[in-house]
């Protein structure tokens, strides 16, 4: 799978990584460092816990939609080079938090998506593209920060993904080649469903982590990916799509999850988004860690005005050997409902 550069947002393709790197011991050095930040923590944030606990029900919820537009053009006298484009991004953050009698429960809704228009091309190039829920409920143990959890993680797309193909053709004796994009995803063509059973430490809000240690994960495709009777497969070279082996349309998982979420004042009216989940299958090559990991830096001009960057990094072996990088950079109006 090849991710392309379109507009102002950054694709870099894969690079190879090779799997025995990536280890369980990303859970072991993460576990040391959370003591570290619960005690570093623990002092400046004892009396609002304390007042916190007093209060019987806590409901938060809280909106963020930003509109992100960039447009460029060149007349035709234009020397410099240059290609006219408008592109356009909306996301919208949905977050609830809730909280009675020791039980706690939060909820994250992220749906993201952006497309291009490009002079050069015909169709519009997607730029963005994410619908994900995640969900983790937790009963306090004793007066701690941990809770007895569970977990609930969905993901896939909005809209049809498409990556460059090129084929030979003979027309009139010459040997000619042509180019076309070819669809290798869609709505719910990957979808993942991740849950399970597992411990939570959370000093607020802002800053949290779960490990679930037994998770089953369901990863769902459509049978046009991978029917190798229909043309429109996308099978790879080990006859898998997605991890789904050729002729199914579902892959069964057991492993070990690790989700966490950090948000962190640099300045005033500057705050850096942390978003981290890890997957590792117990049933097929355990050290190869799947990665997940997002940064958003958001810098508030006004109430309505901000700039956002966001910086994403995926490695799942079942989808590309490597690295997904995406990077985003865009100004925008940003509508909050808290």
């Amino acid at each position: 799978m090849t991710l392309k550069n379109y507009g102002k947002h950054e694709f870099v393709s894969p690079s190879h990584i090779s799997s025995h790197k990536l280890t369980l011991k990303f859970f072991f050095i993460l576990l040391p460092g959370l003591f570290v930040v619960e005690s570093t923590w623990a002092q400046e944030n004892e009396e609002s816990q304390s007042a916190q606990e007093k209060i019987e029900t806590v409901w938060q919820e809280s909106a963020v939609t930003t509109v992100l537009f960039n447009q460029s053009s060149f007349n035709k006298e234009w020397q410099a080079g240059g290609v006219s484009n408008v592109s356009g991004n909306i996301n919208l953050n949905y977050t609830l938090n809730y909280n009675k009698n020791g039980v706690n429960w939060d909820t994250k809704v992220t749906a993201e998506y952006g497309a291009a228009k490009i002079q050069s091309k015909e169709n519009l190039q997607k730029t963005n593209d994410r619908l994900e829920v995640i969900s983790v409920v937790g009963k306090k143990i004793k007066s701690s920060k941990w809770f007895y959890s569970g977990l609930f993680n969905f993901k896939t797309q909005f809209d049809s993904g498409f990556e460059a193909s090129e084929r030979t053709e003979i027309i009139n004796g010459v040997s000619v080649k042509i180019s076309s994009d070819v669809r290798n995803s869609k709505f719910f063509s990957p979808a993942y469903f991740l849950a399970g059973p597992g411990i939570l430490w959370k000093q607020d809000d802002d800053l949290r982590v779960n490990i679930a240690p037994s998770t089953a994960r369901l990863i769902v495709v459509s049978n046009q990916f991978t029917n190798p009777d229909d043309p429109r497969n996308r099978l790879d070279k080990n006859n898998k799509y997605f991890g789904v082996a050729s002729g199914e349309t579902t892959r069964s998982e057991l492993g070990m999850a690790l989700n966490s979420y950090a948000k962190i004042e640099l300045l005033p009216n500057v705050e850096l988004e942390n978003i981290l989940g890890l997957y590792s299958n117990y049933l097929d090559k355990p050290k190869n860690i799947d990665i997940d990991y997002t940064a958003n830096l958001t810098l508030r001009v006004n109430n309505l005005l901000t700039t956002n960057i966001t910086f994403q990094a995926i490695y799942d072996d079942n989808a590309v050997q490597g690295f997904q990088i995406r990077q985003a950079l865009g100004i925008g109006v940003t509508y909050k409902l808290k």
